[in-house]
């Protein structure tokens, strides 16, 4: 990292961004081109869960390609007054690396779906019985950095 001021370097205040995030944003490799989409997400276990629908374009590119780049942020406001120059934004950010696979047992969706609704409703209770038509995915995190400003 180029600003080895602004790296957040705990790995708790790395998690803490992770779980205050209300989105994550998956980039994927669609042979040369990037392809990247804002998704909702879980985090838990040292995972990220994410679930589509069964086919689509990140599923076709998942199949191709499992290797995933993953961003969330939290911003604070615009700092300072003045010029252009003369200001910034506070922000906390994580950027990461993983390999997604695809979970096929029901036991396993719904593990992973349980994960994305407590994050969004956690008073929600139950899932629905099929999940056949469900496409839930873990990204197993393979490298990830925090960075602040402001």
């Amino acid at each position: 990292m180029r600003r080895a001021d602004r790296e957040i370097l705990d790995p708790g205040k790395i998690e803490a961004v992770l779980k205050k995030a209300r989105v994550l944003r998956v980039a994927f490799a669609d042979e040369n081109r990037p392809y990247i989409v804002p998704v909702c997400f879980g985090y838990c276990s040292g995972a990220i869960f994410i679930h589509s629908a069964d086919e689509g374009k990140k599923i076709d590119i998942l199949r191709r390609n499992p290797h995933v780049c993953f961003e969330v942020d939290e911003e604070s406001g615009v700092l300072g007054v003045g010029s252009p120059c003369s200001r910034g934004i506070a922000y906390r950010s994580v950027i990461g690396y993983g390999t997604a696979l695809f979970i096929h047992d029901d036991a396993g969706k719904r593990a992973g779906l349980s994960c994305i609704v407590s994050r969004y409703a956690p008073e929600t209770r139950g899932l629905p019985e099929n999940l056949g038509n469900v496409c839930v995915i873990r990204i197993d995190i393979t490298e990830m950095t925090g960075k602040k400003g402001g």
